[in-house]
């Protein structure tokens, strides 16, 4: 029986289908595993189960030892793992794509709606007990039919969105390296632009696109940045279901104080779980703590996947969504 070590709790879907053949150790607290205690746990692991809590690099590579065959992590995204020095050592890195397209897209949607229609806002002002009166002028926000949302990354997850935005009534342009597929293309009635032309043309930014760290080739790190902020409509609104540090924070809270946009939709952010205090008081911010898979059913089917992942490496099989270096 191979070692297994689960760095933060999971479904317990995923961790019976590896304690069926493997000894599993899993760090079963609320609170995410401290850096020492994680490098102690994962310590002649043949198989590692890892969160976006916790960052695989050479320190944790060294930790874990030698025999380390596979980190599997349980999320679509990996820029916690550093895939380079995995392949360095032998080791495979696996993700969890298409399992939470659809609840992602959802998780992004709602936060187009709660920002557009102020309904963050108005539920503030009906539990905080705030007078109110309706009237024909009264918190009125931006309808979405007839606007264009501008997809910044059109792979699953992105195409998912602009289905839900297209059934809105909206317009659909897209920037992404590659062209989508034709048929879903013509099926949205979607455009491809450069990003220039999408944050000067989109009435929502929905971000789709991964993290890829600044310094390496196509970064994506503060792609939404003080200039980008700037080109946008001045009655725009950005949605960020991807990852945090594509918005630099501080620059758009200076957009937002200067009314350069009409107001952002969060669910991640640039120092999570820490949020730039700037945004928590503001009416023109809807902000989720990181809910973008948070359906049952999605969370178990990513510790699945995670678990089948390492389970094949550990078979001396190919896992189903392996990921490689850039």
């Amino acid at each position: 029986m191979a070692k297994v070590v689960i760095t933060n709790r999971i479904p317990r879907e995923g961790v019976e289908l590896l304690e069926a053949e493997h000894d599993v150790t899993m760090w079963d607290h609320e609170e995410c595993i401290p850096r020492e205690e994680c490098l102690r746990m994962i310590a002649g692991a043949d198989a590692i189960l890892t969160l976006l809590t916790e960052k695989v690099d050479d320190e944790f590579l060294e930790a874990a030892g030698e025999q380390l065959k596979v980190v599997a992590n349980v999320a679509v995204g990996f820029n916690n793992i550093d895939v380079a020095a995995c392949e360095k050592r032998g080791v495979v890195a696996t993700n969890t794509p298409k399992v939470l397209t659809e609840t992602t897209a959802d998780t992004a949607f709602g936060l187009m709606l709660m920002v557009t229609r102020r309904f963050g806002e108005g539920e503030r002002v009906i539990r905080s007990r705030t007078p109110w009166q309706w009237g024909m002028f009264y918190m009125l926000g931006m309808g979405l039919q007839g606007k264009t949302i501008g997809i910044v990354g059109a792979g699953q997850i992105g195409i998912a969105m602009a289905r839900r935005a297209k059934a809105f009534g909206m317009d659909v342009v897209y920037t992404d390296a590659f062209e989508m597929d034709p048929a879903v293309a013509t099926e949205l009635g979607a455009r491809r632009v450069e990003f220039d032309e999408l944050l000067a043309t989109a009435d929502v930014v929905s971000l789709h696109c991964p993290l890829i760290p600044k310094g390496q080739e196509g970064s994506t790190h503060h792609l939404i940045d003080a200039a980008a902020l700037a080109a946008m409509k001045k009655t725009a609104y950005v949605v960020n279901s991807a990852r945090g540090p594509i918005i630099d924070e501080a620059a758009l809270v200076e957009a937002l104080e200067n009314g350069e946009i009409a107001g952002a939709g969060l669910d991640v952010f640039e120092n999570e779980p820490a949020v730039h205090e700037g945004l928590i008081g503001r009416d023109d911010v809807v902000l989720l703590p990181h809910l973008g898979s948070a359906t049952v059913e999605t969370r178990t089917a990513m510790a699945e996947l995670a678990a089948r992942n390492a389970l094949a490496v550990l078979a001396g099989t190919a896992p189903e969504t392996p990921v490689t270096s850039l």
